[in-house]
C-alpha cells in the first residue's frame, strides 16, 4: 500500500479523499491555489503545496505543477478526485512518467473512453444500444446543420471531452444551432482544453440512470447497481439516488444495464472505479450516453447502500490488490438520496452566491452523511464550482431516505451566503418527487408548482395579516376598497420579508 498519496483537486472531494487515507495510514498531501490558501482540505492534509494564481489553468489545471508538487512531496500516487484533470488521459501519462501511480484508469483506457465519440464506437461494437448521433466530431456549421437535419429535430451538441453538462446545448430547431455550436464549443475548449463538439438526438422525457463499475488489473470487473441522476439543471444533477425507482416496477434492468456497462468497459481494458451513464425511456429501453473515467461526485448513495467505501477501493486496486469481490456477492440494501448543496441563489436563477460564511450549522442524526468542503468563516471563491457539500440520507426505505434528508435540510443553516437548502426541501415534498415520477425535464416541470405553492404561500401570509390589522382597528368598520387595501399591502410585506 501506498505511503504518501497527493490529492489534485479541491472542496469537498479532496476532503473526503484525504479522510479516506487517513483511515487507510496513509499520509496525504493536498494543493492549492491563491484562492484556497485557507480551504478546509488545505488545513485537514498532512502537508500541502502551493500550485499558482487562482485561475484553475494556473493552477489546479497545470499538469507539470501538479507533477511537481507530488515530487516534491515525494508522494507515491496521485488521486485526482473528479473534475479538474482527472480524466485528462495526459495527466495520467504525465504521472507514470514522473514514477508516480495515477489512482484511476490507465491512460489508454481514458482515451478509449474519455472521448465520447470513441465510447459511443466501442458500445456499438460490443452490441450496447446507443442514442442515434454521431461518430465523429463537428467540421463546421454546415456538416451541423446537414446531421440535425437526418437525425431530427430537437438535437443536442455534446463536447466530445469530460462531462458535468459542460459544452452541451439543446437546439430545438435550425435557427438556434449556428449560436449553440458557437457556444457550446467555447465551453468546452475552456473546460476540457478541446472544443470538439458532435450531435446526438435529443430523447425527451427519458430518465438518466448510471452504473458504477469496478475493475482490478487482473481482469475481474462488477457493477454495484444503478444511481438515478435524472433530476438536473443545466444538464448537471442535482439529486441523486439508489436505487432508482425505476426498478421497482422493471426489476431486471439493473442486471440488464449492469451487463451492458460490463461489456463497454471489459473492452476498453476498464480498471478502478467508473461510471457507465444510460439514458432509459418510458418503456424500458436504455441506449449508452458515456463513460465517466474517474469517481463520481455521487459515489456516495452506491457507498450507503452496498456497504462498500469506494475510495478505499480506488487506492486497494491503484496498490496493486485483487478486487476480492465475484458479482453475486454485491447487494444493495435500504435507499441513499444525495443533495448537491450549491452557494446558488434559487430565486435569483442560481447566480452563484460567493462571500463569507458568518455561521454555520451542520446536521446529522440517524442516517445522515455530510461531505462538506467548507467551515464558519471560511469565504467561497468566485473562481471555482459553487459546489460546498453534499449531504446524503439513507434509510431503509425510499421513503425513510427522503424524511432523513428533509429533516437534516431543516437543521443545515449557512449564514453569509445564498445556497440551494431551501429549494431542496421543496422539492422533496412534491407529489410527483414522492411518486418517483421522475425524468430529466422534471425539474423544469416543477418550477410552475413551486412558484404557485410560492403564490399560495404569500395569499395565506397576506390573509393572514389582513385579518390581524383588521382585528387591531377593533371595531372599525372596514369598506371592501379598505379590505383590499389592507390584503395588498400586507402582501406586499410579506413578499418583502420572503
Amino acid at each position: 500500500m501506498f505511503g504518501k498519496v497527493l490529492v489534485a483537486n479541491r472542496g469537498e472531494i479532496a476532503v473526503r479523499i484525504i479522510r479516506g487515507l487517513r483511515e487507510m495510514n496513509i499520509a496525504s498531501v493536498a494543493v492549492y491555489s491563491e484562492a484556497d490558501r485557507t480551504a478546509y482540505h488545505v488545513r485537514l492534509a498532512d502537508e500541502a503545496y502551493f500550485l499558482g494564481p487562482a485561475p484553475a489553468a494556473e493552477s489546479y489545471l497545470s499538469i507539470d505543477r501538479v507533477v511537481n508538487a507530488a515530487r516534491q512531496a515525494k508522494a507515491d500516487a496521485v488521486h485526482p478526485g473528479y473534475g479538474f484533470l482527472s480524466e485528462n488521459p495526459d495527466f495520467a501519462a504525465a504521472c507514470a512518467d514522473a514514477g508516480l501511480v495515477f489512482i484511476g484508469p490507465s491512460a489508454e483506457a481514458m482515451r478509449r473512453l474519455g472521448s465520447k465519440i470513441e465510447a459511443r464506437k466501442l458500445a456499438k461494437q460490443v452490441g450496447v444500444p446507443v442514442v442515434e448521433g454521431m461518430d465523429a466530431p463537428l467540421s463546421g456549421i454546415e456538416q451541423a446543420r446537414a446531421e440535425a437535419r437526418r437525425i431530427g429535430y430537437p438535437v443536442l451538441l455534446k463536447a466530445a471531452a469530460g462531462g458535468g453538462g459542460k459544452g452541451m446545448r439543446l437546439v430545438e430547431a435550425e435557427a438556434d444551432l449556428e449560436a449553440a455550436l458557437r457556444d457550446a464549443s467555447s465551453e468546452a475548449e475552456r473546460a476540457f482544453a478541446s472544443g470538439e463538439v458532435y450531435l446526438e438526438k435529443f430523447v425527451e422525457q427519458p430518465r438518466h440512470v448510471e452504473i458504477q463499475v469496478l475493475g482490478d488489473n487482473y481482469g475481474n470487473l462488477i457493477h454495484l447497481g444503478e444511481r438515478e441522476c435524472s433530476l438536473q439543471r443545466r444538464h448537471q444533477k442535482v439529486i441523486e439516488e439508489c436505487p432508482s425507482p425505476v426498478m421497482s416496477v422493471r426489476p431486471e434492468l439493473r442486471e440488464r444495464m449492469g451487463q451492458a456497462a460490463l461489456r463497454v468497459a471489459g473492452a476498453a481494458g476498464y480498471t478502478n472505479a467508473g461510471t457507465a451513464e444510460f439514458l432509459v425511456d418510458k418503456h424500458g429501453n436504455f441506449y449508452f450516453l458515456e463513460m465517466n473515467t474517474r469517481l463520481q461526485v455521487e459515489h456516495p448513495v452506491t457507498e450507503l447502500v452496498t456497504g462498500l467505501d469506494l475510495v478505499h477501493w480506488q487506492l486497494r486496486i491503484a496498490s496493486g490488490e485483487a478486487l476480492g469481490l465475484k458479482q453475486e456477492g454485491v447487494s444493495w440494501r435500504g435507499s441513499a438520496m444525495e443533495c448537491r448543496i450549491y452557494a446558488e441563489d434559487p430565486d435569483n436563477q442560481f447566480l452563484p452566491s460567493p462571500g463569507r460564511i458568518a455561521q454555520l450549522r451542520e446536521p446529522g442524526g440517524p442516517g445522515i452523511r455530510l461531505d462538506s468542503g467548507v467551515y464558519e468563516g471560511w469565504r467561497v471563491p468566485l473562481e471555482y464550482d459553487p459546489l460546498l457539500a453534499k449531504l446524503v440520507a439513507w434509510g431503509p426505505t425510499r421513503e425513510t431516505a427522503i424524511a432523513r434528508l428533509d429533516r437534516a435540510l431543516g437543521e443545515y443553516a449557512v449564514v453569509g451566503i445564498r445556497t440551494t437548502i431551501p429549494y431542496f426541501r421543496e422539492i422533496l415534498r412534491d407529489e410527483l418527487f414522492h411518486a418517483g415520477q421522475l425524468d430529466t425535464g422534471f425539474l423544469a416541470a416543477f418550477e410552475p408548482r413551486r412558484r404557485q405553492r410560492e403564490d399560495e404561500s404569500l395569499e395565506r401570509l397576506a390573509a393572514i395579516a389582513a385579518v390581524a390589522h383588521e382585528q387591531r382597528e377593533g371595531s372599525q368598520i372596514l369598506t371592501q376598497e379598505q379590505r383590499d387595501s389592507s390584503r395588498w399591502a400586507a402582501l406586499g410585506r410579506a413578499e418583502a420579508l420572503r
